[in-house]
């Protein structure tokens, strides 16, 4: 699989800091990004916001509005989860990159980290996907892992797709194994199924018996 470092990108470079605010503008406004690098003699001081470009003084120059800068960044050796969090958290579709020694070396966009997802075994192998619910206290990824396994069931991915101060949901994609063998399996061990399936037959037969009941009440 291709490294996600392949996809930082220098097809804009970053602004410098002395440019004016009416060149900024006239950049942004030309691309689609939410926010932008800006670099101080050649070093990345943050990330300036569309929005709020929008209402600065063209006449003045960038480093006038240092303080409206947004310092989030990704490192090179990052994995695709961690900068799709840095994404995430700062509400960008365009995060700057840094290497070890704080050097800019480009740039990632949104489209392409979820190009990268695209491509890992969670979404392009197949599979059936799980979702199951527990006490936050309670559930175990590896005891997740082993309910799968131990029905012959492969796990091609699992996270944490929803939590609260309570309860956490898992969302796992799964390739071999009885799919219905698995879910009984997760009910003898508590776990709550969130997510319908076709094989299972405990809800199929609590509804056929539902189905059934209701028809001799209405005799």
């Amino acid at each position: 699989m291709t490294e996600i470092s392949n996809y930082i990108t220098n097809d804009y470079k970053a602004i410098d800091s002395q440019e004016k605010i009416a060149t900024a503008q006239d950049h942004l406004d030309a691309i689609s990004f939410t926010h932008f690098p800006v670099v101080e003699e050649g070093t990345y001081i943050g990330c300036l916001i569309k929005e709020d470009l929008e209402t600065f003084d063209s006449d003045k120059k960038i480093t006038d509005y240092r303080f409206t800068l947004e310092p989030f960044y990704a490192r090179t050796h990052m994995i695709w989860l961690d900068v799709l969090e840095v994404f995430a958290k700062n509400h960008t579709n365009i995060v700057p990159v840094l290497d070890e020694n704080n050097v800019y070396v480009g740039y990632y966009e949104i489209e392409d980290i979820i190009k990268f997802f695209h491509e890992t075994p969670f979404l392009k192998e197949q599979g059936g996907i799980l979702v199951v619910q527990k006490g936050i206290l309670e559930y175990s990824m590896s005891q997740i892992a082993q309910i799968v396994e131990s029905n012959n069931g492969k796990v091609l991915g699992l996270f944490v797709s929803e939590a609260d101060s309570k309860s956490v949901q898992v969302t796992i994609k799964i390739s071999l194994g009885a799919m219905n063998d698995i879910i009984q399996t997760f009910r003898r061990y508590n776990y709550d199924i969130i997510s319908e399936h076709q094989e299972d037959n405990y809800l199929n037969n609590l509804k056929e018996r539902s189905d059934y009941l209701s028809k001799y009440l209405n005799i």
